[in-house]
């Protein structure tokens, strides 16, 4: 299995992130078998969806509504609603596998690798790419 681990900084507000390109660029020249996207964060996670056509917004609109960023959480340090962020992992989860065929992740048309982030309190994020040789 070959690893790397990237760092990206998500800033101050929620974000759905699309890692398509390093994904891609990740996978380059490496033959058969999957990719696997791992966040090392209990506050972060991963998504394949549409982006730039709205989607990613409505996914963040559609967290909102699910999980407000008020007074309701138990976990209660850092911002307002922080709690949230260390629920959202067990709706979008922090891994994402894909077929790569030839070095190209078999995603369909529309689909993006994204990373969603709800922490606002952590701007940086490091995301694992793994490749498993087939």
């Amino acid at each position: 299995m070959d690893s790397e681990t990237r760092t990206y900084r998500t800033g101050g507000a929620d974000v759905v992130l699309d890692l398509t390109r390093d994904a891609r660029d990740f996978t380059t020249g490496r033959g058969d078998g999957l990719l696997h996207v791992f966040v090392p964060h209990a506050t972060a996670g991963l998504a394949i969806l549409e982006t730039g056509a709205g989607s990613d917004d409505d996914l963040l609109a559609a967290l909102g509504d699910l999980l407000p960023a008020d007074d309701r959480w138990r976990h209660r340090h850092g911002t307002p609603g922080h709690g949230r962020s260390h629920v959202m992992p067990a709706l979008v989860p922090p891994y994402a596998t894909v077929p790569v065929i030839a070095g190209e992740p078999l995603l369909g048309t529309w689909q993006s690798i994204c990373l969603v982030d709800l922490n606002v309190d952590n701007e940086v994020r490091e995301v694992r790419f793994s490749f498993l040789a087939g």
